[in-house]
């Protein structure tokens, strides 16, 4: 999502007279587009950021640097105090605002934080969303936000709740991506199985298919609680539709999945998964899961585990629990010690590798 935002926004800029660079040291404006789900990633964005706005020091330029995305949206003005050389901060939802002001930013009168109102999805699209980097590819954005609410995660905290775009526009944008020579394109949202727009999201994908010079349609994040037989089914059918599922499971233990917020049991997860891999022959299945949530205990570890033995997964991403602020778990208990966390991920990862 935040790749797609980012093409987005540098189409928008263009149009404005913008030009993009492929190295930060020949750009007079430097924007870091951000993501807040883990605070590894903040620190190393800190990091970087701050090398950067040194280096600019020491040669004596003149550079504009902004955060962007879900951090800029969890810090807001907190980040011009934790980096002073900040000129602008803009949310996810905001970055039309930052087009608008693009000039007033490039005048470097006053710190500029746009972090209050709705993305103007009509018009922030219509600036630019026909510019991506790929010749082929393109990401379509179908819907934003999320309403779920997992207690770890900081999700709807920064990117709002569940908004689904027109279908007529999203098909619209796939048709004019076509006669720039796109032929393959992922559908993107938070919880992109999710969408609730003017029709639902299994009617969009087979449209979507549909379109003459779609040869490959795919599709992330799928949240296993509006998974459906009836998806599989169609990903079964549709020759375009790659056979590819990213369904993460977070837990294998129902008393962690519960304090999570998740939604649905392990054993509901596992029926979706039989049935995906019965439907959709050859399919390939990815997951993510976190370990050391709080009150994790080695019981509940050992059941993660034995998911993660008994599927067959072409893929596992896992991470380390990380406190997000805003999160319902952010008030919980952070009480399994980091070098638990950092051998139960070495754990999984060691079995997800061999």
């Amino acid at each position: 999502m935040n790749k797609r935002d980012s093409e987005i926004l540098a189409g928008a800029l263009m149009r404005k007279g913008a030009v993009l660079v492929d190295d930060w040291q020949d750009a007079d404006v430097v924007l870091f587009n951000t993501c807040a789900v883990r605070k590894h990633a903040e620190d190393r964005v800190f990091s970087i950021l701050g090398l950067i706005a040194k280096k600019t020091r020491d040669r004596g330029e003149n550079r504009i640097f902004g955060l962007l995305g879900c951090m800029a949206q969890e810090w807001r003005e907190k980040a011009f105090r934790k980096a002073p050389y900040l000129d602008v901060v803009c949310g996810p939802n905001d970055l039309f605002s930052l087009v608008e002001n693009f000039d007033s930013i490039l005048e470097k009168k006053q710190k500029l934080c746009f972090v209050d109102s709705e993305k103007r999805v009509d018009e922030f699209y219509s600036n630019g969303a026909f510019f991506s980097t790929s010749d082929e590819h393109a990401f379509v954005i179908i819907m934003e936000g999320c309403n779920n609410f997992c207690t770890y995660c900081i999700v709807p905290y920064v990117r709002g709740r569940e908004r689904s775009r027109p279908s007529k526009d999203i098909l619209k944008e796939i048709k004019i991506l076509i006669d720039q020579g796109k032929k393959s394109f992922t559908l993107l949202g938070q919880n992109v199985n999710s969408y609730a727009g003017d029709m639902s999201f299994i009617e969009l994908l087979d449209k979507a298919s549909n379109i003459d010079g779609v040869q490959e349609l795919s599709f992330v994040t799928s949240h296993p609680k509006d998974a459906s037989l009836e998806l599989f089914d169609l990903m079964a059918k549709k020759e375009n539709i790659k056979k590819y599922l990213h369904l993460p499971f977070q837990s294998g233990s129902n008393r962690i999945l519960k304090l999570m917020n998740r939604g649905y049991t392990i054993e509901r997860y596992k029926e979706l998964v039989l049935a995906y891999k019965e439907k959709v022959r050859s399919g390939y299945l990815s997951t993510d899961v976190i370990v050391g949530f709080p009150s994790e205990t080695e019981e509940d570890f050992e059941q993660t585990k034995q998911v993660l033995e008994e599927i067959d997964f072409d893929c596992a991403y896992i991470f380390k629990y990380s406190p997000r602020p805003y999160s319902k778990a952010y008030e919980m208990k952070d009480d399994v010690p980091i070098r638990e966390k950092e051998r139960r991920h070495k754990v999984l990862l060691d079995m997800v590798t061999s």
